[in-house]
């Protein structure tokens, strides 16, 4: 079967539920919403599922103007997409070792997250003018890799809240893999949301041929694998009741642990003309490393 996109997906709070999109614009920075807004506890650090589950049970939706957020036992928030409810000034605020300009959201919206979530926290959105750059190391050693793929790569890539870089990509034949694995040992397969993917593509690739790929392309839009994504503890967490489980990570961790850690997925920067769009179903290219 030809190679196509599965599904498409955005988080447009960092570690809270996502939203399955048919189509997308898409630009450097990645899928249009994705993680735009990050949660910043009372000790200065941004806050996952990691330590916070029931993050997962933060519902989100992008409105005309607004971005709808829901809990169970809350009203709806509803928080300006037009940057009107944004307090002035820019505070630098921590994604790992990085550090990326941000605004907070208004105090009513830090309430309501600090009341469902039972800790004080603030809502932040990635300020306009931010420059936070994938990781160099690996983009260099990717462009470094592939010169005759590398022009197309040249320039800036800044994106918003995510871990490490603007796009992640998962292969269904790997998650197939994986829950093949776990039905032997008699566990429940998993679904795709564990993995939080921006992008599934299915077809052609076999499972975790992922890890020979240079780069993918879509409806113009060319995107490099330059980094395997390293696995947390985030996919053993049910998207859906935020509970924890010991699977799917302790079978993962017995066949994918590479130097870098478990790996799953795929995380790219991109190159996108101006205008470019992503659907569902759209053909994908696969451009092989061998």
């Amino acid at each position: 079967m030809p190679a196509r996109i599965l599904s498409l997906h955005i988080y447009p709070l960092k570690s809270c539920a996502g939203i399955d999109l048919s189509e997308s614009p898409i630009d450097r920075a990645g899928l249009a919403y994705d993680r735009r807004w990050m949660l910043i506890g009372d000790d200065g650090q941004f806050m996952t599922q990691r330590q916070w589950p029931a993050m997962a049970l933060i519902r989100t939706a992008i409105m005309a103007d607004a971005l709808r957020l829901s809990a169970p036992g809350m009203p709806d928030l509803d928080v300006a997409l037009d940057g009107s409810g944004l307090a002035s000034g820019s505070a630098d605020v921590p994604v790992w070792s990085d550090t990326i300009a941000a605004r907070r959201e208004s105090e009513a919206a830090g309430r309501w997250f600090t009341e469902f979530l039972k800790t004080p926290c603030r809502l932040y959105k990635v300020d306009p003018a931010a420059h936070r750059p994938a990781k160099p190391d690996w983009v260099s050693r990717w462009t470094e890799a592939h010169p005759d793929l590398a022009d197309s790569f040249v320039g800036d890539h800044y994106f918003g809240f995510a871990d490490g870089f603007p796009l992640l990509i998962a292969n269904q034949a790997s998650l197939d893999d994986l829950n093949a694995r776990l039905q032997a040992k008699g566990v429940a397969p998993v679904p795709m949301d564990r993995f939080r993917p921006n992008i599934v593509v299915q077809g052609e690739w076999e499972a975790f041929e992922e890890d020979q790929t240079a780069m993918i392309s879509a409806a113009g839009v060319k995107m490099a694998f330059v980094k395997p994504c390293t696995r947390c503890s985030i996919p053993d967490i049910d998207q859906r009741t935020a509970q924890r489980h010991e699977e799917p990570g302790r079978t993962l961790a017995g066949y994918r642990n590479l130097e870098i850690g478990v790996v799953f997925g795929q995380n790219a920067i991109l190159d996108a003309p101006a205008g470019a769009r992503l659907k569902v179903g759209d053909g994908v290219e696969i451009e092989l490393d061998f």
